[in-house]
């Protein structure tokens, strides 16, 4: 039995995405992300226009007459979902914390797969792997992932965004449409984020506090890096010394949108103060007019 207060919680959270789910975006997966591949529809005569490779030359020796055969791409999509639960993701000045925003994403998206009849499955990883739990249809299998992203306790704090992407493409063989959240602050993912936008629909979901960037002037302060444990006193009284965690903060962001872009892979960047049902919104509809 789970605890009475994790019961709830799900329960919020499947009654939050409910509202946007059925007006925003369970049909947009339908129109944003292809299939995982073709099946036969028919047979019929062949007509001027048609593409000659689709003749069947069998059919079209015994009919005395070319006939065509027509595929239907498929339209059952998998969807993984790669969530970070690294020491970092427990930081947050908002409303909620990371890892709780990345839950709710991952609620909202999971839903959306289910109402599609999709399957959906989960990667949750620090410094190692932590979780996996294979692709399924259904409300009670996304219930089963949302309890364990609130409920897991990761035995790791640091970040490993290769790993995490190198055991994805060991698990799942064929295309799947794959969603990546996560603060980035892993390292040396560049090789590994190219290889599984090759195999993957890969979409980055980098979720940043907006303080980690804009550090207000608070004195002389302990940080203290909550996946190593390091601890640094900054003075943020100093003007420079705030630029340059701004600085640093920018350019990390600017680096992993030059690299998605690089794998062919896409990026959504979602802030703490930020609407992400709106900005999934956006990117759905950016997404279809590109296509």
């Amino acid at each position: 039995m789970l605890p009475s207060d994790l019961l709830r919680r799900v329960r919020r959270l499947q009654i939050k995405a409910r509202k946007p789910v059925a007006e925003l975006l369970a049909g947009e997966f339908r129109s944003v992300f292809r299939g995982t591949g073709v099946e036969f529809d028919e047979l019929r005569e062949y007509v001027p226009g048609d593409d000659i490779r689709a003749i069947d030359w069998n059919v079209t020796a015994r009919m005395g007459r070319p006939f065509v055969k027509r595929y239907m791409e498929e339209r059952e999509l998998t969807v993984m979902l790669l969530v970070d639960l690294s020491g970092s993701m427990s930081f947050g000045t908002g409303d909620s914390l990371k890892r709780e925003r990345a839950a709710e994403l991952a609620a909202l998206l999971a839903f959306s797969a289910a109402q599609n009849r999709d399957k959906v499955g989960l990667i949750s990883f620090t410094d190692r792997v932590e979780q996996f739990i294979p692709p399924k249809k259904g409300t009670r299998h996304v219930l089963r992932l949302i309890r364990e992203l609130l409920y897991f306790r990761p035995q790791g704090s640091g970040t490993d965004i290769a790993g995490a992407l190198r055991y994805l493409n060991l698990v799942q063989h064929r295309k799947a449409v794959v969603f990546v959240i996560s603060d980035f602050f892993g390292a040396d993912y560049r090789h590994d984020l190219r290889l599984s936008a090759k195999r993957h629909d890969l979409i980055t979901v980098l979720l940043r506090d907006e303080k980690e960037a804009a550090l207000p002037s608070l004195g002389l302060v302990v940080f203290t890096d909550p996946e190593t444990g390091e601890q640094v006193v900054v003075d943020t009284t100093i003007h420079g010394a705030r630029q340059r965690l701004a600085a640093q903060a920018t350019e990390s962001v600017a680096w992993l949108a030059r690299e998605t872009a690089a794998a062919g892979a896409d990026l959504l960047e979602i802030g703490s103060s930020e609407d992400y049902v709106t900005k999934l919104h956006r990117f759905f509809r950016s997404r279809e007019r590109a296509r």
